[in-house]
């Protein structure tokens, strides 16, 4: 899994030099829960959403199994901690190729193995092992050239942006300079030789949270902007991935490395997070999502690579309970462990097509409120704060608690008898304490988090008769 600093959220953006062809949608399948669905039933689901590219954080037997005969091509991953061992043992990593990979392949079509994570940020430092290990792996493939699997199967690495010395603009683009000699050149080399490409984790979220007075959050969000045109080359960039997909490759163009690809193996945006993490929604989840579905469909490059069609494994399949971390990172999921979605947008180029004749689908909520029904009516720019669905009945109660009493919401509406009483759910009663609170401190930003169990909406909640207000 990634660390903190650069949660994950499953998306391999694969930029093809010359490709003008559309792009395709794959999701990021981690695990680090106890509630997860069985493989068996992930297979069937990423099927019935017309998925068929997923991304593994291991090579765990069950999960591979699951996937043989599915039709869905697979990236699997050799996990950091045994970078050390593979990079020092060529018999250990010719042992883990024939047992997690030849073993599997080609029933389970394995189309990538990522070596490592984001190892240079890494805490237990595991930078010095990635390029040995990487070249250990593919000197293994000669065991699968028999079955000419040598050029089937690719091996990169997935790289953070903190990699980089300098991002913005995006012509400035860097490597920091302790990683270039030592790492980032052998790394590019091998790619290079092996006909690989570069896979790159970014996150606009974490760019814009942190600097939420500078960054318009339609430019964040693939939404219509004004747009920046960078002072270095000239190009204008309507999305803030895309300047960082550039700004990668302006720091490969620097190091005379154009002729490599890159991938972008991790993107996403959460939609639960805590106080501080600015953004974090289910509806700015679906617009980021959903509009990245659409533009990588289009076939459309960056405007440095514009014949560079895009690849996308987004991350993640599910929110997932057991990662550690601020709340944003067990909230990146497109699904609840049960299979419900947590938002719904277009996956396939079937559903951007039916979704082309109502513009708005993706730019406004599409997450229905939990527990209730939501309203067609258009909302008109205003915005309310409704209950989260998922979070435990104390931690609901302890937040009801709060808006009713410190935080001086109106609750009298919900109290027994009065017009907002039924129906008679903590939930509904906790979206109406939530939605007064949020509405009497004006929508400022932060104020409809409640640690996480409440979020900001952009339709008419409607529990019963019960008629939510929009301002104090």
């Amino acid at each position: 899994m990634p660390p903190l600093a650069f949660p994950f959220f499953l998306l391999l953006i694969s930029l093809s030099a010359s490709s003008s062809e559309a792009g395709s949608i794959g999701i990021n399948y981690g695990r680090v829960a106890n509630d997860l669905p069985t493989p068996a039933k992930v297979v069937e689901l990423l099927k019935t959403q017309g998925l068929n590219r997923v991304k593994l954080y291991d090579t765990e037997a069950t999960v591979l199994s699951a996937f043989a005969n599915s039709g869905i091509k697979v990236v699997v991953a050799m996990p950091n901690e045994l970078l050390s061992n593979a990079a020092a043992d060529k018999s250990f990593t010719d042992a883990w190729v024939q047992a997690n990979i030849s073993k599997y392949y080609p029933a389970t079509q394995i189309e990538a193995i990522a070596v490592g994570n984001e190892v240079f940020v890494d805490p237990n430092n595991t930078t010095k092992f990635l390029v040995p290990a990487m070249k250990n792996v593919h000197n293994v493939h000669a065991s699968l050239a028999k079955q000419n699997l040598h050029t089937a199967i690719k091996v990169s690495s997935p790289l953070a942006l903190s990699a980089l010395q300098s991002s913005f603009p995006a012509s400035s683009g860097s490597f920091k300079a302790e990683l270039v000699e030592p790492v980032i050149k052998p790394l590019l080399e091998f790619l290079r030789q092996t006909g690989s490409y570069l896979m790159l984790n970014a996150y606009p979220f974490f760019a814009y949270a942190a600097n939420a007075d500078k960054i318009s959050l339609d430019y964040a969000l693939f939404k219509e902007n004004a747009g920046v045109v960078d002072s270095g080359n000239g190009l204008k960039y309507s999305n803030l991935l895309d300047a960082q997909i550039d700004a990668v490759f302006a720091a490969m163009s620097a190091l005379q490395y154009d002729d490599v690809g890159v991938a972008v193996s991790e993107t996403g945006w959460p939609s639960v997070g805590d106080s501080n993490e600015v953004g974090a929604s289910p509806e700015n989840a679906a617009s980021y999502n959903g509009n990245l579905v659409k533009r990588v469909l289009s076939g459309s490059g960056t405007p440095l690579k514009p014949n560079a069609s895009l690849d996308v494994f987004l991350f993640a399949l599910f929110n997932e309970n057991q990662k550690t971390g601020p709340t944003s990172e067990r909230n990146y999921g497109l699904f609840y462990p049960s299979e419900k979605k947590v938002y719904d947008i277009p996956l396939t180029a079937e559903e951007v097509n039916a979704s082309s004749s109502t513009p708005s689908a993706v730019q406004k909520s599409q997450v229905p409120v939990s527990g209730g029904e939501a309203s067609t009516t258009s909302s008109s720019g205003q915005t309310w704060c409704v209950a989260s669905g998922g979070y435990s009945e104390e931690k609901l109660k302890d937040a009801l608690d709060y808006a009713c009493g410190e935080g001086g919401a109106d609750c009298t509406p919900i109290q027994p008898g009065a017009t907002c009483y039924n129906p008679n759910t903590l939930e509904a009663h906790a979206s109406y304490a939530f939605n007064s609170y949020y509405q009497k401190k004006a929508r400022a930003s932060g104020t409809c988090n409640f640690g996480g169990a409440a979020y900001v909406v952009t339709q008419p909640p409607k529990y019963g008769n019960c008629e939510f207000p929009t301002g104090y």
